[in-house]
C-alpha cells in the first residue's frame, strides 16, 4: 500500500470527571496521510495535540469521531473503531511506537527488552538477541549494561534501549514521540541514520521532534497541528 496511514476527520475531546465533567476539546477534523518511505512530522506549540494524535493512531487514546486507517495483513483496519484484540494485533505487526519513556517489566534485561518485539512475532530468541546486540552497540550503550534491567539506567541510556526496541522490527508504520529528547549529539546522529534507513526500506514514519536540527534532517513534510484546533476547520 503506497499510503499505509490515513487519518480522516479525526476529533478528540477529554472529559475531566473530577471537574464536573468539564469537556476539553483537543483536536478536530484531523485529516492527513503518510506515504510509504515518508517521514511526516507533527508541528505546532506544546499543547496543540501532537502527542494525542500519535496516541490515537496507536490506539492508546480513543478517537471521538473520524477514521484512522492502516493496512494490516492486506486489509484496511480503522483503529478508531477496531476491537481491542485487533488493536493489539496491529501493534504487534503493523504499527510500531517509540515513546519518550521506557516502560518495561522489572528485572528483565535490556537485551531481552529490545529483542522481545521480534520474539513476539515468531523470530527465534537467539536471532532476536543478535539483532538487539547490534542495535544496542550502534546506539553506544555499554555492553556491561546489556544484561542488566534498565530501571537504574540514566535517562539517556533508557531512551537508547527504547529506541533499539522500537527500531528492531520492520513495522510498515512507525510512530516516534520525541525519540531524541534525552540523547547527546552522537546518538542523535545514530537515530537520524536509523530513520533514513527506515525510509529507504519503505516505512511510513510519523513523529514529533523537539530538536530542530533532527526535525529538519528527517522531515519530508510538516503537518501543522494548529490547523486542527477545535472550532477551526482544516483548510
Amino acid at each position: 500500500m503506497p499510503t499505509p496511514l490515513v487519518l480522516s476527520e479525526v476529533a478528540k475531546t477529554f472529559t475531566m470527571h473530577l471537574r464536573g465533567g468539564l469537556a476539553l476539546p483537543v483536536v478536530d477534523a484531523v485529516s492527513f496521510a503518510v506515504a510509504a518511505g515518508e517521514c511526516a512530522v507533527l508541528g505546532g506549540p506544546s499543547g496543540a495535540g501532537k502527542s494525542s494524535i500519535l496516541k490515537m493512531v496507536y490506539g492508546n487514546y480513543a478517537a471521538d469521531s473520524g477514521q484512522i486507517i492502516v493496512e494490516h495483513h492486506g486489509r484496511l483496519v480503522d483503529i478508531a473503531a477496531a476491537a481491542p484484540r485487533t488493536v493489539l494485533a496491529v501493534r504487534r505487526d503493523t504499527v510500531g511506537y517509540v515513546s519518550q519513556f521506557l516502560r518495561a517489566v522489572p528485572r528483565v534485561s535490556a537485551l531481552d527488552i529490545v529483542a522481545e518485539p521480534l520474539v513476539a512475532r515468531g523470530v527465534a530468541a537467539h536471532a532476536a538477541q543478535e539483532r538487539a546486540r547490534a542495535l544496542l552497540d550502534r546506539l553506544n550503550l555499554p555492553e556491561r549494561l546489556w544484561t542488566l534491567p534498565p530501571a537504574t539506567f540514566s535517562g539517556g541510556e533508557q531512551q537508547r534501549v527504547n529506541i533499539a526496541r522500537g527500531f528492531i522490527t520492520d513495522h510498515p508504520v512507525l510512530l516516534l514521540d520525541e525519540p531524541t529528547a534525552s540523547l547527546d549529539r552522537a546518538n542523535r546522529a545514530v537515530v537520524m541514520a536509523l530513520i533514513a534507513e527506515k525510509k529507504a526500506a519503505g516505512t511510513a514514519l510519523l513523529g514529533i521532534f523537539h530538536d530542530a536540527d533532527v526535525r529538519e534532517a528527517v522531515a519530508d513534510s510538516v503537518i501543522d497541528v494548529t490547523r486542527f484546533a477545535p472550532g477551526r476547520r482544516a483548510a
